[in-house]
């Protein structure tokens, strides 16, 4: 691990003084909170993980990287529950958001663009050696390879990268099916219009859907028919006069239904990219499917919360014969009006969290369960509001935003990367009751040079470590050698690429043993 034992002990004792006086305070505080929190079974914040002995743990409320620890310098070491180190690849540092994208042994590991690095583009890294993950190429042969933003995504069933330039009109597409390790540039084209934001894939790998810059009323969505992805094409730009309008989305296995996430702050004035409602809208993209002549795009239902404000995210799973969605949200109540004294005065979550969506009646969507941290809870809002800022950086953002799941069809894990809270592991095999068993927060960069990562500038002091992109369940041969074993793939703005493996004491739980025994029998090679 990343700490030598009698670094470990001095850690211990410095935080042992200290938290005894914090807790005092916190002891009455919380109290007082947790009476306005949501009591309903599986709509507040999960359980917390019961971690390992030698694990090194937040001290504070469930995600949060304390005042102390960030101030003293504790957070330099990184938190951990669970979850050990096996390799990394940090380069220049990353653009966690950024995806990224896998594929067989490969990653996708998307940088900032910034004129001092030294390789440019999206690294894609070989980890056929766990241990010892390396780049093998760097995607700056096109635009979009270049500077892309949220859309580095990834078609498993063709072996297919899809990249849209961020904010920008060119979108790449490369061949990963003959090597992953050195994709082959098959399409780069001009979409007359686009803006690049996020997108996605269809998941049949036909078509790819360019998520925009600008997403209010009037907002639009160009399509790419991928069907020859060595002759991409421009098959139509579709315009939003309502509800529809894309932050993050995907589609069901055939490719008929789109899952946007349509983002809404509070108070957003009429013509900005974020006016309202916020939440999920799901619609009907058939003729965009079986490319009938003068397509449409239909809305099909809509469920929309006021609670948060940046819906990103809509990730299609399904459990026990029922359809579910995943969405997750990269700004919480605090990106309103009013900041975060406002979303704590009118009771919104102060960081975005995921809901879980049984859209088994496609027309009647609805909320069935919360994966919710406790610095999520409404009732802990205004626990936040005297927070320090990071020194040129802003204040903490604990908002999740990816999600990945063990597998889609009746997952046992998932796991969400975030802006703040680290990437955190859930047991979901009671979808209604989601349970937390292991996080990975990263050590925080501080000043550290990082040209190619989202997090640094000249002058910011990064206290705590940015993990917001998705993660990767990956079955491989165990570490000891005997066996079989899953391990997690993350990326971190200042961490770069890195794998881990379940701690051996968490294996030895009786929750460990079912969870990952589970896991590893359903898992993908």
């Amino acid at each position: 691990m990343k700490h030598h034992l009698l670094c470990i002990t001095q850690r211990r004792v410095v935080r042992t003084a200290c938290a005894a006086v914090s807790l005092a305070i916190l002891a009455f505080s919380s109290s007082a909170l947790a009476a306005s929190a949501t009591q309903i079974p599986g709509m507040g914040p999960v359980p917390k993980a019961d971690c390992g002995r030698f694990d090194w743990t937040e001290s504070g409320l469930q995600g949060e990287t304390t005042t102390w620890e960030r101030e003293s310098g504790d957070s330099e070491g990184g938190y951990n529950c669970n979850l050990e180190l096996v390799g990394q690849f940090r380069g220049e540092g990353a653009f966690s958001q950024n995806g990224p994208a896998y594929y067989d042994h490969c990653a996708y590991m998307s940088t900032e663009n910034d004129p001092l690095q030294q390789n440019p583009g999206v690294v894609v890294i070989d980890v056929s050696d766990p241990k010892n993950p390396r780049p093998t190429a760097y995607l700056d042969d096109t635009p979009a390879g270049l500077n892309p933003h949220e859309n580095v995504k990834v078609n498993q069933r063709r072996g297919l990268l899809g990249l849209a330039q961020s904010n920008g009109p060119n979108f790449a597409v490369y061949d990963l099916s003959k090597d992953c390790a050195h994709p082959i540039l098959a399409s780069s084209i001009t979409v007359p219009g686009s803006s690049g934001h996020m997108g996605g894939w269809a998941e049949d790998g036909m078509t790819y859907y360019i998520g925009q810059s600008f997403r209010g009323v009037g907002g639009t969505l160009p399509i790419i028919d991928v069907s020859d992805p060595y002759n991409a094409k421009h098959l139509l730009t579709w315009t939003f006069l309502g509800d529809g309008r894309p932050h993050d989305l995907s589609t069901n296995t055939d490719g008929t239904r789109l899952y946007s996430g349509q983002p809404g702050t509070f108070g957003a004035a009429a013509n900005s990219s974020s006016f309202g409602p916020d939440g999920l809208v799901i619609l009907d993209v058939s003729d965009i499917k079986f490319r009938r002549p003068n397509p449409e795009i239909r809305v099909i239902s809509t469920l929309f919360w006021d609670d948060q404000g940046q819906a990103e995210q809509m990730l299609p799973i399904s459990a026990n014969g029922r359809s579910y969605i995943i969405s997750t949200d990269e700004s919480g109540g605090q990106a309103g009006v009013g900041g975060l004294a406002a979303a704590c005065a009118r009771g919104a979550s102060p960081y975005g969290y995921s809901n879980i969506i049984d859209i088994t009646d496609e027309k009647n969507p609805k909320i069935v369960s919360k994966i919710m941290l406790e610095v999520h809870d409404p009732g802990n809002c205004e626990h936040f509001l005297n927070e320090p800022p990071e020194v040129g950086g802003g204040a903490l953002d604990y908002s999740t935003e990816r999600c990945a799941p063990a597998r889609p069809d009746n997952p046992t894990m998932l796991a969400c990367g975030s802006r703040g809270t680290g990437t955190r592991v859930y047991d979901v095999r009671d979808i209604l009751h989601p349970k937390e068993i292991a996080y990975w927060k990263g050590p925080a960069p501080r000043t550290a040079f990082l040209p190619g990562s989202g997090s640094w500038s000249p002058g910011v002091d990064r206290t705590v470590e940015k993990q917001a992109g998705l993660a990767r369940f990956v079955k491989v041969p165990a570490t000891n050698g005997k066996g079989r074993e899953l391990h997690l793939w993350v990326v971190g703005d200042a961490g770069g690429f890195q794998v881990l493996r379940f701690t051996d004491s968490f294996m030895q739980t009786k929750a460990g043993k079912a969870i990952h025994a589970d896991a590893l029998q359903h898992s993908a090679e």
